[in-house]
């Protein structure tokens, strides 16, 4: 196995983008998510209040280590049974999907229940939604241009150009 050598060169745009948003995701999930004021005082809890955050925790967490040993290991000590852009838009998207959810779903249900998101709440959205962003948008136009029909070939006009019409 070769020695673990930090580089932060290592990195391409995308995984710097997806590193840091990661990391800003992590720490959010601590923060205050949904707050409620009874009148005397202020109660809150944090991202972790809905259960399944806790796989975007790991998740996150994977993301940061596979990141940081990517900028210190050449090569790396082990083999992805995928591409790397695939395994970050995986894990990525998870974190989206998981983190919409806990945006959408306040405690007390979606009625006026007087329950507030609270300031790791938006952070943690718009972090998650950033992290994906570099590896979903290829995806996504990769996959729109595939899509689009070829146009057909035009035949060429034939020789002396268009006959009379008659």
């Amino acid at each position: 196995m070769s020695d673990f050598k930090f580089d932060a060169r290592r990195w391409s745009r995308p995984q710097r983008i997806t590193l840091v948003a990661t990391a800003v995701l992590f720490v959010s999930l601590f923060l205050p998510w949904f707050t409620y004021n009874y009148g005397f005082g202020t109660i809150s809890v944090d991202g972790l209040w809905h259960g399944w955050m806790y796989v975007t925790l790991l998740v996150s967490l994977a993301v940061i280590v596979y990141l940081v040993a990517r900028a210190g290991f050449v090569p790396m000590p082990f083999e992805l049974p995928v591409a790397e852009d695939r395994l970050l838009l995986v894990g990525t998207g998870i974190n989206v999907v998981l983190t919409v959810l806990a945006f959408a779903f306040k405690p007390g249900g979606i009625g006026l229940s007087g329950i507030g998101w609270g300031f790791g709440a938006i952070v943690g959205l718009v972090a998650a939604i950033v992290a994906a962003l570099p590896y979903a948008l290829p995806e996504i136009q990769a996959r729109r241009a595939a899509s689009r029909p070829a146009s057909p070939p035009s035949d060429p006009p034939p020789p002396g150009g268009p006959g009379p019409t008659a």
